[in-house]
């Protein structure tokens, strides 16, 4: 009789960190820190302010370079690439903060995404994908992005990422500071997006919506991986609910 298939036979891996570790100096940020994404599959991290969720994206878009381990997308070694080389090989990030250009117009900040496209064609056609993703974006077309709300330059990130059109999203705080409504609606696109096809790695401290959308998650504290599992079980775990979701 065969065995029940493992969770990655049933979806192959798409991104995978083997064994980072990272320092500032002479202080560790990650240890030995390892993680999967199934194609076509939604991945959270949560864990406290400090535990290294930040660090350990920044490592994966190239932003940071490990002192050990590798990072594999589509079977490709990207430990160590530029960022801009990895967005072109299929991977973007959304970073905390937005970080969108503010004096700029919607418009000109989604055309930016097109620069880290390896194949610059199409761009008005990207631009209209993300007008039907987020409505608001195409009314507010010839806004400057300081005149937006929060959520409204959290939706340009989202945007301007897609305009790369990526098989690989990472997020990193897209709720921080956003009214509950706005949550609903990023939330609700991550969603989209996941069956859209695109794979997606969520570092969140909303850790409730983050494990409910997950199809697995991982739980990060001082830099190391201590508990993983799919979300629905983690939601179940009595330390991850008195830990993430204040329940007692």
């Amino acid at each position: 009789m065969s065995s029940k298939p493992t969770w990655d036979e049933r979806n192959p891996v798409q991104l995978s960190i083997e064994s980072i570790s990272v320092f500032y100096g002479a202080a560790q940020a990650l240890e030995d820190v390892s993680i999967q994404v199934g194609r076509e599959s939604t991945v959270c991290i949560i864990g406290s302010n400090g535990a290294g969720k930040s660090t350990l994206l920044k490592t994966m878009c190239g932003l940071i370079s490990p002192a050990r381990g590798r990072i594999l997308l589509d079977n490709s070694d990207i430990t160590g690439r530029s960022c801009h080389r990895i967005t072109r090989m299929g991977m973007s990030m959304v970073p905390e903060g937005r970080q969108i250009f503010l004096p700029l117009t919607v418009r000109e900040n989604l055309e930016m995404g097109i620069f880290a496209r390896a194949e610059r064609k199409d761009l008005a056609g990207a631009i209209e994908e993300v007008y039907r993703i987020f409505p608001v974006l195409e009314k507010r077309e010839g806004q400057l992005g300081y005149t937006l709300s929060g959520g409204e330059q959290q939706m340009l990130a989202i945007g301007r990422a897609l305009v790369a059109r990526p098989r690989m999203l990472l997020l990193d705080e897209p709720s921080l500071g956003l009214a509950p409504i706005v949550v609903e609606v990023i939330f609700s696109t991550l969603l989209h997006l996941k069956r859209s096809g695109i794979g997606i790695l969520l570092v969140e401290q909303n850790a409730f919506e983050a494990l409910e959308l997950a199809d697995r998650g991982y739980v990060l504290e001082n830099g190391r991986i201590v508990m993983e599992g799919t979300g629905a079980a983690l939601l179940s775990k009595d330390e991850v609910r008195r830990a993430y979701l204040g329940c007692g």
